[in-house]
């Protein structure tokens, strides 16, 4: 069994944004060399998150805003000081982990699916924990 970590580090340029970093992801993959496995993803951050959703249509990615935005929008009446309580709502509903699986040396996802790195409060640089478990 064969373990290694990586940590990507990720710059964002927008407040709110949806990186693809399924090729980052698929490289690993290929470099460590695991054909049958897991990898587990986790964000170190409070406002940004990782998740699987459609990568073909960009529009997903504006209407998956536009819906989070139209719920967890900025408010004057939150209390935390640093004004961006939306940020780590948004954080904790899309998620910081995931579990992918590895079969015959690729991510195992659907015919639409890609991983993102989500961005709440950018522009910012980030980073991303990426371990691999397999053989």
């Amino acid at each position: 069994m064969t373990t290694k970590t990586h940590t990507l580090n990720l710059s964002t340029t927008q407040k709110t944004q949806w990186l693809d970093i399924t090729a980052s992801l698929q490289s690993l993959v290929d470099i460590s060399g695991i054909q049958t496995g897991e990898m587990f993803l986790f964000v170190p951050h409070t406002t940004a998150a990782v998740t699987l959703n459609e990568h073909v249509d960009p529009d997903v990615r504006h209407d998956m805003t536009l819906g989070l935005n139209e719920v967890f929008y900025e408010k004057n009446t939150f209390l935390h000081a640093e004004a961006n309580s939306h940020a780590h709502i948004k954080s904790s509903l899309i998620g910081t982990d995931q579990m992918l699986l590895i079969d015959e040396g690729s991510l195992v996802l659907g015919t639409w699916q890609g991983v993102y790195f989500c961005e709440f409060d950018g522009p910012r640089t980030r980073r991303l924990v990426v371990r691999l478990r397999g053989h």
